[in-house]
């Protein structure tokens, strides 16, 4: 999820109860709740670079006490009182774990299991910046501060606000996420249901959209992937699918599978499709990976794309965030 969206969980953990634990309780809930996110630094040294170390070992469930230790100890080292380390560090947990069942949610997914296996795992229910959710948490953050500020004006004593709006802001959250998930297997299910070409699929999925109640609905068969929106509100009509030949392996997609940009991706791409076209003068081909959780082969968003020549050497590779699908 973004940022914004684990910062606020972070907030809500923290003033349903758990800032209460330790000095600085709220400040090492939300650090902690953004701390698997510290692993933004392999940006620096490129798309291809930050495919591979995002939600990396830092968003693995090993890796869960190191961050909450980490969070801890900056919250420590910036403040000026002294922390009560072991609630510290279990508060810290919860928040570390926030993020990471977050991130379980959306279709970029987590791999929870480094660095035994590199398996990636995602529900595919909600996408990576949600405005329902927003508006879930940001509505948890304005009843409060609009109630203190009522009460203010009609002269009610101080007292310490935003707990039961924080619990009502979470439940919101659960509810919403379970209510997506519901949608979600409906919209799988429909998919699956249905033959393509002629074939039944081999494997079947659903992409979230902004709206809960539509999807970007894939089938994959033998030889190709089938794209085909979902409306849950309408009767499904796999007639309006887009289908996606799978590329044969020439010598050009071989020699494109043996550079970092596409070795990197391929540790991340969960419906590859290939593409490949010759270039002007006939004596290069571009050939380009992409995944259909993000794009398709005309509006590409992750890609992976390399220059071929006729004699299989790759005199170009780079991968790339390209334009994502709306959704």
């Amino acid at each position: 999820m973004d940022n914004l969206t684990h910062s606020l969980v972070g907030l809500f953990l923290a003033r349903a109860g758990c800032r209460k634990a330790t000095a600085g309780g709220t400040a090492i809930m939300m650090l902690g709740a953004n701390a698997p996110d510290f692993d933004v630094v392999c940006w620096f040294g490129g798309a291809a670079n930050y495919i591979h170390w995002h939600r990396n070992i830092t968003h693995s469930l090993i890796a869960m006490p190191v961050m909450a230790l980490l969070t801890v100890a900056i919250v420590r080292a910036a403040g000026r009182k002294p922390v009560s380390w072991m609630p510290a560090f279990l508060i810290a947990m919860v928040a570390v774990a926030s993020h990471l069942l977050l991130d379980l949610t959306n279709v970029y997914g987590v791999r929870l299991l480094l660095p035994f296996s590199g398996r990636w795992f995602h529900l595919d229910t909600t996408p990576v910046v949600d405005l329902a959710i927003w508006a879930i948490l940001l509505l948890g953050v304005a009843a409060p501060a609009l109630g203190k500020l009522v009460g203010g004006e009609i002269g009610e004593r101080r007292r310490e606000v935003g707990g039961g709006w924080a619990v009502t802001a979470l439940l919101l959250l659960v509810s919403y996420d379970y209510g997506r998930s519901v949608a979600h297997d409906r919209a799988v299910a429909e998919v699956d249901a249905r033959q393509y070409n002629g074939l039944a699929p081999r494997r079947s999925g659903a992409f979230p959209q902004a709206n809960p109640l539509t999807w970007m609905g894939v089938a994959e068969l033998s030889n190709a992937y089938v794209m085909v929106p979902v409306d849950l509100r309408n009767d499904f009509r796999p007639e309006d699918g887009t289908t996606f030949y799978k590329a044969e392996r020439t010598a050009a997609i071989e020699a494109a599978l043996v550079t970092f940009p596409f070795q990197k991706f391929l540790e991340f791409v969960q419906y590859p499709i290939w593409v490949t076209e010759p270039l002007p003068g006939g004596k290069s081909t571009l050939v380009r990976l992409v995944d259909l959780r993000f794009g398709t082969p005309y509006a590409p968003g992750f890609a992976a794309t390399a220059t071929v020549t006729e004699r299989g050497v790759v005199t170009d590779s780079s991968f790339s965030f390209g334009t994502p699908r709306p959704r």
